[in-house]
C-alpha cells in the first residue's frame, strides 16, 4: 500500500457532530470516513448509521458501533480491494502496526489499479508471493517457474522489515499457472494472490465489476 497515493480525506474525531460528518461525506462524495482517537483508528463510520439520528449528537453519543475494517500499510493493495468489495466500502483506512491511521484510499482508486491488472491479461499470469527474507533466492524462484515450462517476464520485490519477509510480484508468460502456484506452495512460499487463466478472468473480473456496480460507475 505504501507505493499508492492516499486521498486527502478528512479524519474524523469522536467529538464531531453528525451533521458535520454528513456534510463532509457529501462534499467528498463518499459514504464512509475514518474516525480517530488520539491518532489511532477507532473505526469507520457509514452514512447509513447517521441518517436516522439527531444530527446535533456527536459520533460518540450516537452509540452506534464503528466498522472495524482496515489494511496495514505494508500489505498488498489487492487486500484493500478485496475488503472494499466484500463490505461495500467507499473508503479503506490504511494503518501501521500500532494502529495509527496512515491515510485512506477510495474504492474507486483501488478499482483503477485493479483495472490495470485486468489489462495485463495478454501478458500472462501474475503471482504475489511472500517468503522469509533469509530464504529469498532469485535463482530458486527462476528454477521453480522454468520447471513448469514457463518464464518470468517481470519480477519486483519489496522488503517488509517489520516481519522480516520479502514480498515478490511475478509476471509469468502464460496464463495457466495452477502448477506453478502448487510448486511454490510445496517450497514453503506463501502465495498471497495469483491471477491465472481461470481465477484471473472470473473471480478478479467479477469482483471488479461488482465494485463498479456498487459505486455506480
Amino acid at each position: 500500500m505504501k507505493e499508492l497515493s492516499f486521498e486527502a480525506l478528512p479524519q474524523l474525531k469522536l467529538s464531531d457532530r453528525v451533521y458535520q460528518v454528513l456534510n463532509l461525506m457529501q462534499e467528498h462524495h463518499v459514504t464512509d470516513l475514518a474516525v480517530t482517537r488520539e491518532g489511532k483508528l477507532a473505526g469507520l463510520v457509514n452514512e447509513n448509521t447517521l441518517l436516522d439520528v439527531d444530527d446535533e449528537l456527536s459520533l460518540e453519543a450516537i452509540q452506534q458501533p464503528l466498522l472495524n475494517y482496515s489494511v496495514k500499510e505494508d500489505e498488498h493493495f489487492l487486500k484493500a480491494f478485496a475488503l472494499a468489495t466484500a463490505h461495500h466500502l467507499s473508503v479503506v483506512p490504511i494503518v501501521d502496526h500500532e494502529n495509527n491511521l496512515v491515510g485512506t484510499i477510495e474504492a474507486v482508486t483501488l478499482a483503477g489499479h485493479v483495472a490495470d491488472f485486468l489489462q495485463l491479461q495478454d501478458a500472462g499470469g501474475l503471482l504475489v508471493l511472500e517468503v522469509e527474507a533469509r530464504q529469498y533466492s532469485f535463482s530458486e524462484i527462476g528454477k521453480i517457474v522454468e520447471a513448469n515450462d514457463a518464464q518470468i517476464t517481470q519480477l519486483n520485490t519489496k522488503q517488509i522489515r517489520e516481519r522480516e519477509v520479502v514480498e515478490i510480484t511475478l509476471r509469468i508468460n502464460k496464463l495457466e499457472i495452477s502448477d506453478i502456484v502448487a510448486s511454490f506452495q510445496r517450497y514453503d512460499y506463501t502465495v498471497k494472490y495469483y491471477f491465472g487463466e481461470e481465477l484471473y478472468t472470473n473471480e478478479l473480473k467479477d469482483n471488479y465489476e461488482n465494485l463498479m456496480n456498487y459505486l455506480s460507475i
